[in-house]
């Protein structure tokens, strides 16, 4: 039946990708940039789950370590719709998740997509190569279950300086069109991957991951 289901989207002309379809080891928990990885002590992929991948969160204190991107290399995103990610945040009622760069806000976690050969200085026109999805998207780490639907020809996508893709929207499709890395980023609605770490044991689990 599985099978009967992918062709049927695959003849459609949809394109499917799940947590099953996309390894644990093709995801990065990242960035690395340089040769440094910025998301500190954490391994540098997710573990394999049923059905998708899970990390457990840094506990603690920024000092313990703190979790910013998880990633991997999708191929061109042109002509497509939509991303759609269905997760699961596994943490005893009342655990904090605290954005290491804005203890004071709430942790979140949110898509984000990059274009390839950005050199992460944000500066002429690499100010969008990065790209973050609208912030009506994003969503405060929480027990339990959760998903983040996003159009990719949104005019609420932001770039890295918080530029709206509808003051650009031809560098945007640039981007979609020839994409290095999409994932998640965690961190605050400020600073979208600046990394998180959590008051209490904490697992993050992908459920799934679409891309129409």
């Amino acid at each position: 039946m599985k099978k009967i289901l992918l062709a049927s989207a695959l003849a459609l002309g949809a394109v499917v990708i799940t947590a099953a379809a996309a390894p644990a080891s093709d995801w990065e928990i990242g960035p690395v940039i340089r040769g440094k990885n910025y998301s500190v002590g954490m391994p540098l992929a997710p573990r394999p789950e049923r059905g998708g991948w899970s990390f457990d969160f840094p506990v603690g204190s920024k000092a313990a370590g703190h979790v910013h991107y998880v990633t991997f290399r999708p191929g061109s995103l042109a002509g497509k719709s939509r991303i759609t990610v269905r997760y699961r945040v596994d943490a005893k009622p009342g655990t904090r998740f605290v954005p290491q760069a804005n203890p004071d806000r709430a942790g979140t976690v949110s898509l984000y997509l990059q274009r390839r050969g950005d050199n992460w200085n944000a500066r002429g026109h690499y100010q969008y190569y990065r790209w973050y999805a609208p912030a009506a998207t994003v969503r405060e780490l929480a027990p339990g279950v959760g998903e983040i639907s996003v159009s990719l020809d949104d005019p609420q996508w932001i770039s890295v300086l918080g530029q709206p893709a509808a003051h650009s929207p031809e560098a945007l499709e640039d981007a979609l069109a020839d994409v290095e890395r999409i994932g998640l980023v965690f961190g605050s609605s400020n600073a979208r991957g600046h990394g998180v770490y959590a008051t209490a044991p904490a697992k993050f689990v992908m459920t799934g991951f679409r891309i129409d």
